[in-house]
């Protein structure tokens, strides 16, 4: 993995943190309170909890992001960014450009998306 690339990752991987920081999503706490006053029947209530639920999914997926990113780029400083922590063999450039904050190639990717399949079924 060249300087350049690594350099352009991070800048990146800078980005994507500052966007994720930045863009309202985990400080928004609008969808999270429900007032009694505001819902006058269930079916205002039952809305009500949804849309709760897809914040807190969001603000879920989100966090999870600003983790691996902030991971990544805790790699680049470490000098191991782009390597599969599972193997240490290189972790496909394509990949890298897709999800600049991934820590395994595709193969162990792969095998943890089974293993989490298996478990939660």
């Amino acid at each position: 993995m060249n300087k350049t690339f690594i350099k352009k990752q991070k800048e990146l991987l800078l980005s994507l943190k500052s966007k994720i920081l930045n863009g309202g999503i985990l400080r928004s706490t609008e969808d999270l309170a429900v007032s009694p006053e505001d819902l006058p029947d269930e079916a205002d209530l039952a809305t009500s909890v949804i849309n709760q639920q897809v914040t807190f999914n969001i603000r879920q997926r989100e966090l999870s992001k600003l983790r691996s990113v902030e991971e990544a780029l805790h790699r680049v400083q470490e000098g191991t960014y782009g390597h599969c922590e599972e193997c240490e063999e290189a972790i496909a450039v394509k990949r890298l450009e897709n999800q600049p904050w991934a820590n395994l190639c595709i193969t162990h990717a792969e095998e943890e998306e089974r293993q989490k399949g298996r478990f939660s079924a």
